[in-house]
């Protein structure tokens, strides 16, 4: 994985894939699956993604949540480019056998995702930068688009704590805001820390805390697929004292493989799926 240029701010194009809908709004979930803009150009016979545009969402009302324990993964992100976003996303569902749901946009940040719930709270992003003037300004925009022309894939992992002020206070210094508005007009909210750190040194995760944990991606929906390894480079020390007290059976819990490679971040994420194990590097 190439060491991201914070200071880039060069611009790619994008195709506007809003769109209003959703579920009933007595169910906590609120994402819709919206490919028909970007997946016009993709042959109607094309497996999964781009052809199976309504997910099931398994839901009771008030019921739904995601079980949270002090530390866990909460997610694993995949960069594209904007123009190759609608292909990875269908490419990666046929691989998994499941189809992304429209994630929306995060205003803040300056990107916008397509996602996939796995099973055991956690979930796989795709995400791209957004081509618009104030979202270069955008640390986390400028990574995504560095990782995406670098020729795209693995971003980096996330971890979920429940109380991140903790967190920010062992970093020294204080958590963000972070919001993504979802294509049915609804956003979810969060507070996060370590995104620089994880731009400077890809093998970090950074921190995510949801405000409302019923509006985490993968709550309405089950899911036969899970994360069972994670290859990582760099030094599983340097990892392991990054996250804190809990860092050593946190490293062990995920399942870290660490293998040798001239740049540190992930270098492919094992699936088990209905048709077996899938490796995406």
């Amino acid at each position: 994985m190439p060491k991201y240029d914070r200071g880039r701010t060069d611009a790619v194009d994008i195709k506007d894939t809003q769109r209003s809908g959703g579920f009933p709004s007595d169910v906590t979930l609120g994402v819709s699956l919206n490919l028909d803009n970007m997946c016009s150009d993709i042959p109607q016979d094309t497996p999964h993604a781009c052809r199976n545009k309504t997910p099931t969402p398994v839901t009771t009302p008030g019921r739904d949540y995601v079980r949270v324990f002090p530390m866990q993964l909460d997610h694993v992100s995949y960069a594209v480019k904007a123009t190759e976003l609608a292909v990875t996303v269908q490419r990666l569902g046929q691989l998994l056998g499941a189809a992304f749901v429209d994630g929306g946009r995060h205003p803040r940040f300056g990107t916008q995702n397509f996602i996939l719930p796995l099973a055991g709270g956690t979930y796989i992003e795709v995400v791209s930068p957004l081509d618009h003037p104030s979202a270069e300004l955008a640390p986390f925009r400028n990574a995504v688009y560095q990782r995406a022309e670098a020729g795209g894939g693995w971003m980096g992992w996330v971890v979920q704590v429940k109380d991140i002020e903790p967190m920010a206070e062992r970093l020294g210094r204080p958590a963000v805001p972070g919001h993504r508005h979802r294509p049915d007009g609804t956003d979810i909210t969060w507070k996060q820390i370590g995104l620089l750190d994880l731009i400077e040194d890809p093998q970090l995760p950074y921190f995510i805390s949801w405000n409302d944990i019923k509006q985490h991606p993968s709550v309405g929906f089950t899911s036969p697929i899970k994360i069972s390894e994670i290859k990582m480079s760099g030094n599983r020390e340097r990892v392991a004292q990054y996250l804190g007290d809990s860092g050593e059976e946190f490293v062990d819990s995920v399942n870290l493989a660490w293998v040798e490679d001239d740049e540190p971040g992930i270098q492919s994420v094992t699936f088990q799926t209905t048709h077996g194990q899938v490796v995406i590097d």
